[in-house]
C-alpha cells in the first residue's frame, strides 16, 4: 500500500483543535501555538494515541520548518551527526525556530541519547527537539531534564468520552471513502483498541480493501499482522520486524500467536510447524511474568524467524 494513500495520513488532523485529546492537554498545547514558539519536549504514551500528529500539527500551525525522524529506523549516531546536526546549525527560511521531531525516541541507545542531550544544548539557540516515545522511562534522566514532559495519559471517563469523538470521526472517513458499514461493529472496533486510534484507521483501511466493514474484521487483526509480519520474517529483516512490534506495542500478543498457531500452515513447511508451536507455546507463557513484553515478542519472532523454514 503506497504510503501516501494510507488514511491515518490523509486524514491526519492539521491543527490542535482538530486533535481528539482531553481538555487539559489540548489546551496546553494550544498555549504553545498561540506564543508561536515550542520548547523542547518528551511526548509519551501509548502507540497511536497521537503523539507525533500533535508535534506535527503545533510546528504546522505556526508555520515552523521542522524535519521528522524515527529513531526505531535512523536513530544511529550517522543520523545525529549528519542529518540532525547539519539542519539543527543552519538558519530557518522564515527566520524563526527549527524543530526536529524525533519519533520513537525511545528505541535510541543510551550512548545515542547522550550524543542527543549534548545537539539540544549545543544548538538551543537555533532549534527545538520534540522527542515522542512509548516508554518515558527508557528515556535517559539528562533528556528528561531537558524537555518539558506530557504523557498522553487518559482516564476512563476522558477516554469514553473520546472514544465517542473518534468514532464519528472514523464513521466520516468510511463516508467520505465510499465504503458500507456496519456501525456497531465500527463502534466494538473503536471499543477494543482505542486510543490507538492508528491502529484502528489502519485496520479499517485494510479491511475495506476487500469489501464492506462487516462482523469479519473483529477477527480479522491477528491474521492481518501475520500477511505484514511473514514477509519480514522470511528476509530475516530484523529492523522492519522491530519496527512492527514498536508500532503495535499494546496490540493483544495473545492473538497473534494465535493467529501463528492457526495459520502456520500457510508460511512454514510441514516439518518446521512442530518447532514454531513450541517456540509459541515457550514465549506465550513467559508473557505472563515478563518484565518487558516487546522484548519477549521480538524474541519470539527472532527465534521462529531463525529456525523455521518457510514455504
Amino acid at each position: 500500500m503506497n504510503e501516501i494513500l494510507l488514511w491515518c495520513e490523509k486524514y491526519r488532523p492539521r491543527s490542535i483543535n482538530d486533535c481528539i485529546l482531553p481538555e487539559n492537554i489540548k489546551k496546553t498545547f494550544q498555549q504553545f501555538v498561540e506564543k508561536g514558539e515550542v520548547p523542547n519536549l518528551l511526548l509519551s504514551g501509548t502507540a497511536g494515541t497521537g503523539k507525533t500528529t500533535v508535534a506535527r500539527a503545533m510546528l504546522e500551525e505556526t508555520n515552523s520548518d521542522y524535519i521528522l525522524i524515527n529513531g526505531s529506523m535512523s536513530g544511529d549516531m550517522d543520523t545525529l551527526r549528519n542529518e540532525i546536526a547539519t539542519y539543527a546549525s543552519t538558519v530557518s527560511f522564515g527566520g524563526g525556530r527549527k524543530y526536529v521531531i524525533l519519533d520513537e525516541a525511545d528505541h535510541l541507545t543510551p550512548k545515542v541519547m547522550a550524543s542527543l542531550r549534548g545537539f539540544i544544548e549545543e544548538f538551543s539557540s537555533n532549534c527545538s527537539f520534540i522527542l515522542t516515545c512509548n516508554f518515558k522511562d527508557r528515556i535517559i534522566e539528562p533528556l528528561h531534564s531537558r524537555c518539558a514532559c506530557i504523557v498522553f495519559n487518559y482516564s476512563k471517563e476522558e477516554k469514553n468520552s473520546l472514544a465517542v469523538q473518534f468514532l464519528k470521526r472514523v464513521m466520516g472517513i468510511l463516508d467520505k471513502e465510499g465504503i458500507t458499514y456496519d456501525k456497531k461493529v465500527v463502534a466494538e472496533l473503536v471499543k477494543r483498541y482505542y486510543p490507538d486510534g492508528r491502529r484502528v484507521i489502519n485496520e479499517l483501511q485494510r479491511y475495506a480493501a476487500g469489501g464492506d466493514i462487516d462482523s469479519g474484521i473483529l477477527n480479522h487483526q491477528g491474521s492481518s499482522a501475520l500477511k505484514v509480519l511473514i514477509p519480514m520474517m522470511k528476509n530475516k529483516e530484523f529492523s522492519k520486524v522491530r519496527e512492527w512490534i514498536g508500532q503495535n506495542s499494546d496490540m493483544n500478543v495473545s492473538e497473534l500467536y494465535k493467529s501463528f498457531y492457526e495459520h502456520g500452515n500457510s508460511y512454514f513447511i510441514p516439518s518446521s510447524l512442530p518447532l514454531v508451536v513450541v517456540t509459541l507455546a515457550k514465549y506465550q507463557f513467559q508473557d505472563a511474568f515478563v518484565a518487558d513484553k516487546e522484548i519477549n515478542l521480538a524474541a519470539c519472532l527472532i527465534e521462529i524467524m531463525s529456525d523455521a523454514e518457510f514455504q
